[in-house]
């Protein structure tokens, strides 16, 4: 698209995809962090491009917080939205293969599915089941793509440098989200973000009266207030002599 639009110098706006990181810090509320954890993940069945895709959790609330949030993604109802389901299938049947084929990877590498909801064997291969992987490698295919699915990876940190390092470490930065319960933790993290939209104790980020948008391969420009409509807009600079 950007090939097409330098034949004619046009300006172009673009939001593209996203490998969100979701941090949590060892003074977070967990109950807290897991609210925002289910909204972050698994709205729109994982499918959104601010979706958190791969959860760092401080090793001493790790336990905790992977306990609760597996008790979250279990109570989930699969199915049709029409008959009241929380999670509804994903785009295609090529979409949830490659989900499962990431999944099917991790594990094969050493993760462990650690909880998992159930989905009614009567629904078409499209319904993939939420799943929360522990023992994930850094480098692991789920969690350097984009899985737009259903499936949270979960890593644990204990040095903040470590942290900062391995969440930037991908082409994306759309989105970010931190939970931590001091406020300047929680701003130091966020700040060495690399992204153009971080949550600091919210898994929603998305505000029409705020810019929307990223940075690196994420997009250029933004969405929404002020700087949305400047992506309209061209500058005139008038250089006056009144005399």
């Amino acid at each position: 698209m950007l090939s097409q639009c330098s034949d004619r110098v046009l300006n172009t706006s673009m939001e593209l995809g996203g490998n969100a990181p979701f941090v949590v810090a060892e003074d977070a509320d967990i109950d807290a962090a897991v609210q925002g954890a289910m909204i972050a993940k698994f709205r729109n069945s994982g499918q959104a491009c601010t979706a958190a895709n791969r959860f760092y959790v401080h090793s001493r609330v790790a336990d905790a917080f992977v306990e609760r949030f597996g008790r979250a993604v279990e109570a989930l109802k699969v199915g049709p939205g029409e008959k009241g389901a929380d999670i509804g299938p994903v785009i295609s049947d090529a979409q949830a293969d490659g989900i499962r084929s990431l999944i099917e990877s991790a594990v094969a590498d050493g993760a462990e599915v650690a909880h998992r909801a159930e989905v009614p064997s009567d629904l078409p291969r499209t319904f993939v089941a939420p799943t929360i992987l522990t023992g994930v490698a850094p480098d692991a295919a789920v969690v350097r793509e984009e899985v737009f699915g259903p499936v949270a990876p979960v890593l644990v940190w204990e040095d903040e440098d470590e942290l900062v390092e391995q969440a930037n470490s991908t082409e994306y930065g759309l989105a970010s989200y931190v939970y931590a319960g001091s406020a300047d933790a929680a701003m130091r993290i966020g700040e060495r973000l690399e992204a153009g939209m971080v949550g600091i104790n919210r898994g929603l980020v998305s505000d029409p009266s705020a810019p929307f948008g990223g940075v690196k391969q994420s997009g250029l420009g933004r969405e929404g207030a002020d700087q949305g409509l400047d992506e309209y807009l061209e500058p005139t600079y008038f250089s006056v002599d009144w005399s």
